[in-house]
């Protein structure tokens, strides 16, 4: 099990160390004027049958994530940006007033495709829905935790790859 932790956390780290050591110095991989800057969670609504059988609301309550731009293309929209800090969520089962903090404050690099699919490398926990027939997890609004990577296709089909870590549907904790 040790093992398996060790591999994960390498192939997230050198994703990383791969990722800033290859771009030029100067370049916008290595800062290219863009610093940390806040990415706030907006919060969000989801209909009952959307993530959970119920109705549910998403807000951070404490919310430090930044993020940082690593590499452009040519037009100078992000190619790959890494977000990281501290982030509690509380989801709210709205039809009854029921919900549950959450620590989703994992660190995360993400690699956007010409294609329009993007992929995460991360470190959990962190927070993701899943729509019916979305992904390879079932419906859901899920706390993913560990080393792990999600693969968002063109049409926003989720792919759930776990090197070590665990998964646990939000909604069970709301009904």
């Amino acid at each position: 099990m040790r093992r398996m932790f060790n591999l994960g956390a390498a192939l997230v780290v050198g994703a990383l160390v791969a990722t800033v050591s290859t771009t030029p110095a100067g370049a916008a991989g290595n800062g290219g004027g863009h610093g940390w800057v806040p990415a706030p969670q907006q919060p969000f609504d989801q209909p009952a049958g959307a993530r959970c059988d119920f109705p549910i609301h998403v807000e951070a309550v404490l919310d430090e994530v930044r993020k940082k731009v690593l590499a452009e293309f040519p037009d100078g929209s992000p190619r790959r940006e890494m977000y990281q800090g501290a982030l509690l969520t509380r989801v709210t089962n709205t039809a009854t007033g029921v919900s549950t903090l959450l620590d989703a404050g994992g660190m995360a690099m993400v690699e956007y495709a010409t294609d329009g699919s993007t992929t995460w490398y991360v470190t959990g926990p962190v927070l993701f829905g899943f729509g019916e027939n979305g992904g390879n997890l079932p419906r859901g609004a899920w706390l993913i935790d560990g080393q792990f990577v999600v693969e968002f296709s063109p049409t926003n089909f989720k792919t759930l790859t776990m090197v070590h870590g665990t998964t646990h549907n939000v909604c069970t904790d709301l009904d």
